[in-house]
């Protein structure tokens, strides 16, 4: 792999005052190791340099389908570069630190920076040092908390800019994950459109209901939808996207399916309903908002998004960041019901 991971023995102490200055420290980090397993490690961190900062992590969030993918060793060799996180370590399938969720308060760096809550597309680390373009700050009204949202959020903004719904559309939206709420959020405040959200597990409808849109089950679902957005990484939601769309259409594939072949329905009325299926990916900015958009701009508007109250019925879950081992490897397996599962570092409050 071209580099080593180490672990420090014994564990290094470090004094508060050492903390505040300047000086290298060390880091612990969660790498995966091997398909399926994955272990926190010391690393050394060094000072940050002119235009960097460090910050000490207060919480990191699981991206749970692409970091399942990636925790796994799911990630298809021709999708390795295309798939690299922007400060990833390490390369597919292991070892790799991976994540990019990451909220904290700036240590040391430019003196407009230091003491801000900013976010950053980290990985799970408990202090890190990165250029400071690299941190986005969180509006003060914005709780830390809340702000580990911001990555799949900026992934459903992205999503429903390249589906495109026009005022008054009927909208569903299909799987009611992190991302699938997410999306549903943004469409039901669109004026006029009547969104669904639609789910195999009934007991999503709690959140669909504090989420203001309306659940339903796949036999519940009404068709001749003008927009149809699936985000559920089950092949069989594509197929239910398929069937729910109505004349010319458009679905929106949102999922990423990893190594795992799918098959489509596209016989019976897909020709005649001419329908147009769209992939979305966050990694570039819509096409319709490309020539005027940037990466920061639209990182800067989620920010702004992340105001709403709401988003909190989406952290279904927390655990410290000694568990996260544990943790990812049952989510990996068993993801039932779990919504953003948000990660507490020491010293969070």
């Amino acid at each position: 792999m071209g580099f080593k991971l180490e672990r420090l023995h014994p564990p290094i102490l470090l004094s508060s005052k050492l903390m505040q200055s300047d000086q290298a420290l060390v880091a612990r980090a969660f790498w995966v190791t091997m398909p399926g397993h994955g272990k926190i490690l010391d690393e050394f961190l060094p000072p940050p340099g002119p235009g960097e900062v460090r910050v000490r992590t207060l919480y990191t969030g699981i991206s749970r389908g692409t970091e399942s993918l990636v925790f796994r060793g799911e990630v298809p060799p021709s999708q390795h570069r295309a798939m690299r996180a922007p400060f990833q370590q390490g390369d597919f399938p292991a070892p790799v630190k991976y994540g990019y969720c990451n909220v904290g308060v700036v240590e040391a760096g430019p003196a407009a920076l230091r003491d801000r809550i900013v976010f950053c597309l980290y990985p799970h680390q408990d202090r890190y040092v990165v250029p400071a373009a690299a941190v986005t700050p969180v509006p003060e009204h914005v709780p830390p908390g809340r702000a580990v949202l911001a990555a799949n959020l900026e992934t459903a903004l992205n999503v429903l800019w390249d589906a495109a719904p026009r005022l008054g559309d009927r909208i569903t939206v299909i799987g009611a994950g992190t991302v699938g709420c997410l999306i549903a959020r943004l469409a039901g405040r669109l004026p006029g459109c009547a969104v669904q959200l639609l789910d195999v597990d009934a007991g999503k409808a709690a959140v669909a209901a504090s989420l203001g849109v309306r659940f339903v089950t796949p036999d519940q679902a009404a068709a001749e939808q003008d927009v149809v957005i699936h985000a559920s990484g089950a092949p069989a939601g594509l197929a239910v996207a398929l069937r729910l769309a109505g004349f010319e259409a458009t679905v929106v594939e949102a999922s990423w399916f990893g190594a795992r072949p799918v098959s489509l329905p596209l016989g019976e009325e897909f020709h005649a309903k001419r329908l147009r299926i769209h992939s979305s990916q966050v990694g570039a900015v819509a096409t319709a908002q490309r020539g005027r958009w940037d990466h920061r701009r639209r990182l800067s508007t989620v920010m702004d998004l992340l105001e709403d109250p709401t988003l909190d019925h989406l952290i279904s879950g927390e655990c410290t960041f000694a568990e996260l081992p544990q943790v990812l490897a049952e989510l990996s397996q068993n993801p039932a019901g779990v919504l953003c599962q948000r990660i507490v570092y020491a010293g969070a409050g």
